[in-house]
């Protein structure tokens, strides 16, 4: 025993870490009360066992379970179980096919693949042998043959049910049932086939279905219009397409009750046929979305539905059939309708939405919309259009396109579904949408079909195919009731007024139906509700947790909210005709998309009114204030952005003003009394500017954005300039957050005035923190975001030096972003104090770092005035230069030198010179007087001490020394001692070794000079050595000692300088 039980084989594929279900664990124990009756015994003896067994009736099941359990897991041993459990049956296998359903139905995706095998042998054998309702059995294992999957299981599946009906057509054509399933399951299958490598498969279904549809026609009819629907789907493989054109041109040849492809149209589709498409399993899982699942809490479990049903291009088409289930088969109830459930036109939205094919796009919108074709109110069920209606009213606000491509495809499919019948489209349309708005799923429809957020060609197309369903909702029924309120004459509460329109109690709209359908709104608003539903404190505090039906009662209002103060009850007063009733309207509507409506029509007032008082405009405005103070006054930047929360923020009533605006082209002359309204609006609600701001950036239209705006500044009477920085400056007072994301859009729409704008700018830098500074940098390198402009920069700079130290920063931060060339910057450097501009010169000398030297940054550079110790700027500069280009700048620096003291004549030092230096300094705009060059060269020198440090060694700056000691003033040469002493130096060492030349060097150092320029072979610069460098090094090093010595030390120099002369005769 304990042997059978270790070596029982498996029905399931498990996981080590699954237990065993009950069904298993019922299968191997009935498995083993089997194995216990027959196991040792011969085959009569097992049989006369079994019989005796069965018996009793508790021994019956198992016995029976047990064979059935050996017939699907043991193949080699099926035909002799199979013959056994007929001969000991003794309800005509009724309860072998109870449980073999339920394992299909419940437990079909873990059974092995030897199983499955087997169960189609089963089914088969059961066939051949006649045994009854093993129909119904075909039926729910062909809802396994899925659509939209061409893994090889599935294949498989259909191919064997596929066999198993044409072997068996004589036994299939006993139930007229079956048959149209298999016909409408195979004609969704085939479309699935039109790959090469399914090619045969293909052409096997194509041939038994057309087969099957000419020769029982008559019971294909009973699949109603779907059947058609399909149809169209394969009408171009040459099979159907010869069947379409004798269903369309010759119907009696296919039978003879059928009068035309209309008869078939007219018919609602069984639910039975729109359920068989999808597997129990997806059944389950749509059935506990739409049912259990809480809206808000829904995408998880839709992210999971995408991942294992619709996650391949194969499975696109499989939208189709869930979304004809949701329409036709998930009819929720008036409780589950009023609950915070997702409802049935959210899941059909994310279909729609997530859909990744153009055809099966195509082909999901029809199936929305089929029932709608041929509507009749008294066949059909307004539970099968409700969703799509909703689908549209729901998305204009957050997804608009899909409302947009949901109309377009409405108002085309009315003449092009088929031309011969487009007047009964039309009629089945008009009566949908009738019966829409008789029972109450939307109030009116003018708010979808006229809405601003769809373009004017659609808009167009709307009105010519549903002219009589956009006209605007009369108010001549709320004239009376809106007076009575203001008057305060009335004093019923609105919350029971609006009872009618949100408080759902179960009722059945279709009497003799038992389906559960949409509430009729109408009749319960004469019914008292009687169980009002009950409001705690804790609802007060978080709406996320309650039911919606729950949310929507505390969003009604309140006596005191309905009526206005005695001030804003005499502004509306002086309102006259339909204005004041629009106004009023506007006021009393707690529903949001009925506010955006009566904003709509009040602006519509508005445009048409040719000539507006003044006085009327400025009424207008205060009202408006008053009633959208909340708004006004309220939050409007979403905390997540994206296109769908900035949709919503826009999805109010004061942006139905700025949509007109906008939407309106730039010579229009409606523009100006919306605008007029607007501008008094500010006047009094300053807030208006930058939410006007925030709808142009928010919105998806490209035309008329800046002009729009630019008009409100003019109505206002004021300069664009100072409009945009009042109305960003209390944006920023407001919620920094709204105003760092409307920058980039203000420098992009207005750049003649925003970019190089010194005062935008410091509202910019004194409001960001760092990573707002980061989003501003990311737009500038993505080129999306430009701020400065070459001809206000340096005026830019100047005002910006008085700010604070981080906003300093940033504003370096975006210069450097925008790859700021440094000549822009130079002009300004003079002028930099090293103690109080320590910001600007930071940022400036990591710039310089980036650079090379050239002799225009040096001209700049040392037009700076000379401070030390303190001011290092221009030493830390040539500093970091010579590490790289000390040859270069030594070559930039002796020229710089040179040029302060031209060479005039070489024979006689003009002590005049420095008189021309002196003035030239007087100037600040030219080039670096002589005392600036050799300020800075002489700081340098006190800076450098290191061994590698040969700036001063260079041929051409000790040639520039040596010229600017013989012409320099006396003053200079002293102050510069010992940055002349480098080139003194460098002479004596030079002078010793070349005496030829005495009689040219006789005149005491000023003839050095001439020695080195007009001797190509006397060799100064030959003589220059290591040894000279060494020299040098130690009188600079000595050169750093009190002021008494270096008075000594130059005297001392010019005697060796004359004795230069008799040591070269003498040695001569």
């Amino acid at each position: 025993m304990e042997q059978t039980i270790s070596t029982t084989p498996k029905l399931f594929v498990t996981s080590i870490v699954e237990n065993k279900d009950e069904f298993e664990e019922k299968y191997e124990r009935s498995f083993n009360t089997l194995q216990s009756l027959i196991s040792g015994l011969s085959e009569k003896e097992a049989q006369n066992a079994l019989n005796n067994a069965v018996c009793k009736d508790k021994n019956h099941e198992e016995v029976s379970l047990g064979l059935l359990f050996v017939i699907l897991t043991e193949p080699q041993s099926a035909a002799k179980s199979y013959r056994d459990l007929t001969l000991i049956t003794r309800d005509g296998l009724t309860l072998v096919l109870s449980h073999l359903t339920q394992l299909i139905l419940d437990r079909y995706l873990r059974l092995t693949d030897t199983v499955r095998t087997q169960v189609l042998w089963l089914v088969r054998e059961m066939i051949r042998n006649a045994v009854t309702n093993v129909d119904n059995l075909c039926w729910n294992l062909m809802r396994h043959a899925a659509g939209g999957d061409v893994s090889s299981r599935n294949i498989m599946l259909i191919e064997a049910l596929l066999d198993i009906y044409q072997e068996n057509r004589t036994w299939l054509d006993k139930f007229p049932v079956l048959i149209a399933s298999v016909v409408y399951a195979y004609l969704r299958l085939i479309e699935d086939h039109a790959v090469p490598a399914l090619a045969p498969l293909r052409h096997k279904e194509v041939v038994f279905v057309v087969t099957l549809i000419r020769e029982r026609f008559a019971d294909c009819l009973v699949i109603g219009r779907d059947f058609v629907r399909l149809l169209q789907n394969v009408a171009r493989i040459p099979e159907f397409d010869q069947l379409w054109r004798d269903l369309l041109t010759n119907p009696k040849s296919l039978c003879p009750t059928f009068t035309g492809i209309l008869q078939l149209l007219q018919t609602r589709t069984s639910r039975r046929f729109l359920q068989s498409r999808l597997t129990p399993d997806m059944e389950r899982k749509l059935v506990f979305l739409t049912s259990q699942v809480r809206f808000g809490y829904h995408k998880r479990y839709q992210e999971w539905f995408q991942r294992q049903y619709l996650a391949t291009p194969e499975s696109q088409s499989l939208r189709c059939d869930l979304i004809r289930f949701i329409v036709g088969v998930i009819h929720p109830t008036n409780e589950l309708l009023c609950s915070d459930i997702i409802p049935r036109w959210a899941v059909i939205g994310w279909l729609l939405t997530t859909c990744t094919s153009s055809v099966a796009a195509s082909n999901a919108k029809l199936a929305l919309f089929y029932d709608w074709l041929f509507f009749e109110a008294d066949k059909d069920n307004i539970m099968n259009i409700e969703p799509a209606i909703l689908v549209m009213h729901h998305s204009m606000r957050s997804h608009p396109a899909v409302t947009a491509t949901l109309l377009d495809f409405l108002c085309r499919i009315i003449p092009n579904f088929y031309p011969l019948l487009a007047d009964k489209v039309r009629a089945g349309i008009f009566s949908s949408l009738r019966q829409i708005l008789e029972k109450r799923v939307l109030p009116t429809l003018f708010p979808l079909f006229d809405n601003p957020k769809l373009d004017r060609e659609l808009r167009t197309m709307v009105r010519e195919a549903f002219k009589e369903f956009c006209l605007p909702p009369t108010t001549e029924g709320k004239e009376d009731f809106n007076s009575a309120v203001h008057l305060n004459t009335k004093e019923e509460p609105i919350e029971q007024m609006l009872d009618g329109q949100e408080n759902h109690t179960p009722s059945n709209n279709h009497v003799g139906d038992s389906e559960p359908t949409f509430s009729d709104d109408e009749e319960e608003a004469a019914i008292p509700a009687t169980n009002p539903i009950p409001r705690s404190t804790e609802d007060d505090d978080d709406d996320d947790d309650i039911p919606l039906a729950k949310v929507r009662l505390k969003e009604k209002p309140t006596v005191s909210e309905g009526k206005l103060q005695e001030s804003e009850l005499y502004i509306v007063q002086q309102l006259d005709g339909e204005i004041r009733v629009a106004v009023e309207t506007l006021h009393l509507e707690r529903d949001n998309e009925a506010k955006c409506q009566a904003m709509e029509r009040l602006v519509q007032l508005v445009i048409q009114e040719e000539d507006m008082d003044a006085e009327v405009i400025s009424l207008l405005g205060s009202c408006l204030c008053t009633v959208l103070k909340e708004q006004l006054e309220g939050k409007v930047f979403p905390v997540e952005v994206n296109d769908e929360t900035l949709e919503d923020s826009i999805g109010r009533p004061l942006f139905v003003m700025f949509r007109n605006v906008v939407q309106l082209p730039e010579d229009d002359l409606r523009r100006h009394p919306i605008l007029s309204v607007l501008a008094e609006m500010s006047s009094h609600q300053p807030r208006v500017g930058y939410l006007l701001l925030y709808f142009l950036k928010a919105c998806k239209l490209n035309d008329g954005k800046s002009s729009a705006y630019s008009e409100f500044c003019q109505v206002l009477d004021k300069e664009l300039e100072s409009c945009l920085l009042s109305d960003l400056k209390l944006c920023q007072e407001d919620d920094v957050n709204l105003f760092c994301w409307l920058v980039p859009e203000v420098y992009i729409q207005f750049p003649s005035v925003a970019i190089g704008h010194a005062q935008l700018l410091h509202l910019v830098v004194s409001t960001v923190d760092a990573a707002q500074l980061q989003d501003f940098v990311c737009h500038i390198l993505q080129g999306r975001l430009v701020m400065f402009r070459s001809d206000s920069f340096r005026a830019l700079l100047s005002a910006s030096l008085s700010w604070e130290t981080f906003e300093q920063y940033c504003l370096w931060q975006l210069v450097t972003a925008h790859g700021i060339p440094i000549d822009y910057v130079l002009p300004i450097l003079p002028r930099l104090e090293f103690s109080s501009h320590a910001e600007a010169l930071t940022s400036i000398l990591l710039m310089l770092k980036q650079e090379r030297p050239t002799a225009e940054l040096l001209k700049h550079l040392l037009s700076r005035e000379v401070r030390p110790p303190q001011d290092v700027f221009v030493v830390s500069t040539l500093k970091y230069w010579c590490q790289e280009h000390e040859e270069k700048l030594g070559e930039l620096m002796a020229n710089l030198l040179s040029s302060r003291y031209p060479n005039t004549s070489p024979n006689k030092r003009k002590r005049g010179g420095g008189g021309a230096n002196r003035a030239g300094l007087g100037a600040g705009a030219g080039p670096p007087s002589a005392e600036q060059v050799l300020g800075h060269l002489d700081q340098l020198r006190q800076c450098c001490r290191q061994n590698n440090f040969h700036l001063y060694s260079l041929d051409s700056m000790q040639r520039a020394l040596q010229q600017a000691q013989s012409l320099c003033t006396d003053i200079q040469r002293k102050k510069f001692s010992d940055l002349f002493a480098l080139a003194e130096v460098d002479e004596v060492e030079a002078a010793t070794p070349k005496p030829s030349g005495g009689s040219k060097v006789s005149a005491a150092g000023r003839g050095r000079k001439g020695v080195s320029s007009n001797s190509s072979s006397g060799g100064t610069k030959g003589a220059t050595t290591s040894k000279s460098r060494a020299a040098t090094k130690e009188v600079s090093d000595s050169s750093e000692e009190s002021s008494e010595e270096e008075e000594i030390v130059k005297p001392r120099h010019s005697k060796k300088r004359k004795k230069v002369n008799p040591v070269g005769s003498d040695s001569d």
